[in-house]
């Protein structure tokens, strides 16, 4: 009986205690939607609108109490308060207990960042078969077998033409004769039987019929198919051996389908591969194959690259870069970009301890920034650490996602001015391409790059290689020059 009844005490006990956690959780929630207020009574004479339990927001009262759904105080909601202005509010003092970080969205330098892997693979446009011109017998093969690398003009099999003979005694018969129409006609006959022309002179030298013919491999590479063997017989036009030359290879590079665009033909790529460790290889996108992956969800870029002294072997992986020209963009961190499968949130750091989601439109990724093509404005502050849990607080709120086309318009304060020095590479009628030294109040190297022009006049009286120093601001269409002027010592 002792028993049962300290069984009853520690089951009250542990309900007592999940009652408390429950009131503490609900406590720390409330805090977060604005003031931690557990009484019905206002503390200043603003409206209450209705009272509400965090933990279900969408269930109104109208009057504070006990919550029906959980062991505490109803929260009252205020007129003018976080309904009525855009975000939710935090509390300072919790904003450094939940480690919120925030970056203000900025102008900066993109490049590509496409890195994806490869593999090597055979040129098939550089490919030569093998076939006699006539049927015979093989007289020997010279040791070749499937795989071997040979070089130009390799003998790869000797073929006896018993039919060459008989046209060849009657081609040499004539030219004894000195009747030289005749001859020309003999040999004609000899050149449409599929004798070579060195054949023919080496008879023309002898004077005596060779029905013996070495076939050679027109090209250097590697022999993929050999189709013969001493003994054999063979017809015309039967392939004897198939060479796949070496002098340049494939690189087929999967490329992930949302950054297919990036991997337009001609473009060049670094490929780096694990058999040459700190060596790189140069070449360019061929073309883009038709069909993708549908595992994968990959397209197919294929590369070719030079295969100097024949080291880049079929098969072996490759990591492949394309490389692209830094461009201007509208940059945030990308640990700030909630995506959510169907859209891309960022939260808005706002006056007065507020915040709000806003959903934007993404481009690029390269280096830990993503590209912004629509939905904030340069100058807006947005959380980089943190963010999900105010994002869980807004949608606990019922809070509305500021659309994209909800940003603010841009700053009408003049932008920031920088000057560098450089030397001008290309003039055009509203831009000019400098290459330019580094400019530390942006963390810019040294760099190629295009610039606006705001007045196309500023050029004019420069040309391509004057050294020059300019000035020039970042507004929302990409740097742009507003001044040039020549270096001293010209």
């Amino acid at each position: 009986m002792k028993m049962e009844l300290s069984s009853r005490k520690q089951l009250a006990l542990a309900a007592a205690a999940l009652t408390l956690v429950a009131g503490a959780a609900g406590f720390g929630i409330a805090s977060l939607v604005g003031g931690g207020s557990t009484s019905g009574a206002t503390a200043d004479d603003r409206e209450v609108l209705y009272w509400y339990d965090p933990m279900v927001p969408n269930q109104h009262f109208d009057k504070p109490g006990k919550s029906p759904f959980m062991d505490m105080e109803l929260v009252p909601k205020y007129a003018g308060g976080a309904g009525d202005e855009a975000g939710v509010r935090i509390d300072p003092a919790l904003v450094q207990s939940l480690g919120l970080r925030t970056a203000e969205a900025h102008r900066g330098m993109l490049g590509s960042g496409l890195t994806v892997t490869g593999t090597i693979g055979y040129n098939e446009r550089d490919i030569a078969i093998v076939q006699p011109r006539a049927s015979g017998f093989v007289q020997g093969t010279y040791n070749r077998a499937p795989d071997d690398v040979i070089g130009a003009g390799a003998p790869l099999v000797d073929l006896l033409i018993p039919d060459w003979g008989g046209a060849q005694e009657e081609y040499l018969a004539v030219r004894r004769t000195g009747d030289q129409a005749l001859a020309s006609a003999a040999r004609q006959r000899l050149v449409l039987l599929g004798m070579p022309p060195s054949t023919i002179a080496a008879v023309e030298r002898s004077g005596r019929p060779r029905t013996v013919i070495t076939i050679a491999s027109p090209i250097a590479g590697t022999i993929k198919s050999l189709g013969v063997r001493p003994g054999m017989s063979v017809m015309a036009g039967q392939t004897l051996a198939e060479i796949n030359g070496l002098g340049t290879v494939w690189l087929d590079a999967a490329v992930p389908e949302a950054m297919a665009a990036q991997a337009r033909p001609g473009r060049p790529v670094t490929a780096t591969l694990t058999a040459f460790l700190g060596e790189t290889f140069p070449g360019k996108v061929r073309t883009i194959l038709p069909q993708a992956e549908t595992e994968s969800r990959t397209v197919t870029a294929r590369i070719e690259l030079a295969n100097r002294g024949g080291r880049l072997r079929p098969g072996m992986f490759a990591t492949v870069d394309f490389a692209g020209a830094p461009r201007s963009a509208l940059l945030v961190p990308s640990e700030a970009v909630i995506r959510t499968g169907k859209r891309a949130l960022v939260m808005l750091a706002l006056d007065k301890g507020r915040y709000q989601p806003a959903e934007v439109k993404t481009g690029l990724e390269a280096n830990g920034q993503t590209e912004i093509l629509a939905g904030l404005s340069e100058g807006e502050k947005v959380i980089t650490s943190g963010q999900f849990l105010i994002d869980s607080e807004a949608s606990l709120s019922g809070m509305d996602v500021r659309p994209i086309g909800g940003a603010r318009p841009p700053q009408a304060a003049k932008s920031k001015s920088y000057t560098a020095s450089g030397r001008i590479e290309k003039i055009g009628s509203d831009s000019i391409t400098l290459n330019h030294g580094p400019v530390a109040a942006l963390n810019w190297p040294s760099m190629t790059m295009r610039f606006r022009l705001a007045d196309p006049a500023a050029a004019r009286g420069f040309k391509v290689g004057d050294r020059v120093r300019f000035t020039f601001d970042q507004p929302p269409e990409g740097p742009t020059v507003r001044s040039v002027t020549r270096e001293t010592g010209q």
